[in-house]
């Protein structure tokens, strides 16, 4: 069993980038194919906290449903965000990489080293 879990979307060039380099040294993480098995609030809120960011950081900008629902507002609670990734999940930045207590956005895929070269 992996103590590892990549938050992965396949046709994201970064979780590409970010599974083969964790290949590239041996490690296997338990992938989550986050848009066909979006994360509850419950995992989002867990999520949050390894990474240590509030709801808005975890938001992609870029995507339509950002500004369709007013995500640009920062007046916002981080509920709006967390319902709004459990419903949307392509609003959620990728790719993510879990170990433990500690998580990282890896962005760009090196940030994993952050996490797999500590103990």
């Amino acid at each position: 069993m992996s103590d590892l879990t990549l938050y992965h979307n396949d046709a994201c060039s970064k979780c590409r980038a970010t599974a083969a380099l964790l290949a590239e040294r041996g490690l296997q993480p338990v992938v989550v194919e986050y848009l066909q098995t979006p994360p509850d609030a419950g995992t989002l809120r867990d999520l949050l906290g390894k990474l240590a960011i509030p709801a808005r950081d975890l938001l992609r900008k870029g995507e339509p449903e950002y500004g369709e629902l007013g995500l640009d507002d920062p007046a916002l609670p981080d509920e709006f965000a967390i319902a709004a990734m459990m419903e949307h999940p392509r609003l959620i930045e990728r790719p993510i990489l879990v170990r433990g207590d500690r998580a990282v956005i890896c962005r760009p895929p090196e940030r994993a080293l952050e996490l797999i070269d500590t103990p």
